[in-house]
């Protein structure tokens, strides 16, 4: 059987080992060391990758007792190579898992609820808790779990006797009776863990939890996602040079971004409620030009907002015998529309009127909308020669 030696040391990089098998296994070539700290995939973590003397390490995995490593190149049973693990890859979640065991410890022990849920993604970690918990409260857990990591606490892992453990009080997902794995964290957490971890809590560096939602599956509760370490580093830098921008195009100060922000916005708002007035007036102009008495109006408007041109549209219904319809766009790119009529039913005209124009859309007896592929020219005469039934 395959020592594992990330189970004693998870902070190690290179070892050397001797190759105990080499298969092939659907088409991969797969590998079987008498020692490895190589991490097969496990307990929420990925498989770690690295080279076996000149073989490429892309995936390990653990089956039936066997530790498989899959390479790029056959290796010679009974030869030793020296292995090197990819570092800073086993490094980065290494930092993720410590520190989620950090926040699943502290939420744990201060709220009770458990962590049923634990992935670590390529860009982010998330774990789910069976019970909620409001951003306060995320907030406070997150600025405990910094404190810890700068406190150094160290992180033990070992096997306890069956008696040992049978007077433990341990987090784990699985009842487990034997050969279990404890990862402890002084004074913040106790679990049962089968992936490497840090010596120390220092070595996370930093705990950044950056959202959570409502669990969408398997009950109440609420997951969060969560970067820790040089993931977390990066992220934080990202949003810095983001924040960055939006400071530059606001003219405000980084930490006066959001003050900003909402200056803007008043701004728009105040805005936006005067080009309705505005657009509304003109509206009520436009209407007032047309001429009443005819079978149908056709207009072609760009300047009015939506809420003006179906105003529009209603005030001309009244000034026609047929339909009243507005359009907005251009030849290129296509024409919205709203057709009213105060005497004809438009939902039994609406199919021909989008067959004839290239278009569709519909809506109620008195008011359809929808587009049109179809040029001004070929839009005028259509309605020229419209007649809508009763």
């Amino acid at each position: 059987m395959t020592e594992k030696l990330y189970y004693t040391d998870g902070s190690m990089r290179e070892f050397t080992a001797a190759v105990v098998s080499c298969t092939e296994e659907d088409g991969r070539i797969a590998v079987e060391l008498d020692r490895t700290a190589f991490f097969p995939e496990g307990g929420g973590q990925a498989p770690d990758t690295g080279r076996i003397g000149n073989a490429e390490v892309s995936d390990v995995r653990e089956k039936n007792g066997r530790i498989l490593h899959y390479v790029n190149r056959p290796l010679v049973v009974g030869t030793k190579h020296d292995c090197v693990l990819d570092w800073e890859k086993r490094l980065r979640r290494m930092q993720n898992h410590t520190g989620e065991h950090i926040v699943s410890g502290l939420v744990h022990k201060k709220y009770g609820y458990n962590n049923v849920g634990f992935h670590m993604g390529h860009d982010f970690v998330t774990v789910d808790f069976d019970g909620d918990l409001a951003f306060e409260q995320l907030s406070e857990i997150e600025a405990e779990a910094n404190a810890a990591v700068a406190a150094r606490h160290p992180v033990r892992c070992f096997f306890p006797t069956s008696e040992e453990l049978s007077s433990l009080d341990y987090r784990s997902k699985l009842d487990l009776i034997e050969d279990v794995r404890l990862v402890e964290i002084e004074g913040i957490d106790l679990c049962a863990c089968c992936a490497p971890h840090l010596p120390d809590t220092s070595g996370v560096g930093i705990v950044k939890i950056i959202d959570s939602e409502r669990r969408r599956r398997g009950g109440d509760g609420v997951r969060i996602t969560m970067l820790c370490g040089l993931d977390a580093y990066e992220y934080l830098a990202a949003v810095q040079r983001n924040n960055d921008a939006v400071s530059n195009l606001l003219s405000a100060k980084r930490l006066e971004t959001a003050q900003g922000l909402r200056r803007l916005l008043a701004d728009a708002e105040e805005k936006k409620s005067r080009i309705a007035e505005l657009s509304g007036a003109l509206s009520a102009a436009l209407a007032e030009l047309q001429p009443e008495g005819e079978e149908n109006l056709c207009l072609f408007e760009n300047r009015l907002d939506p809420a003006a041109v179906r105003a529009l549209v209603n005030a001309l219904t009244l000034k026609c015998g047929g339909a009243a319809a507005v359009f907005s766009g251009d030849d290129e790119h296509g024409y919205s529309y709203i057709i009213g009529s105060a005497a004809k039913d438009l939902r039994k005209a609406s199919k021909s009127i989008n067959e004839a124009l290239c278009g569709r859309g519909g809506g109620s007896p008195e008011m359809i909308s929808g587009r049109v592929n179809a040029s001004a020219e070929s839009i005028k005469k259509y309605f020229k020669e419209l007649k809508l039934l009763t």
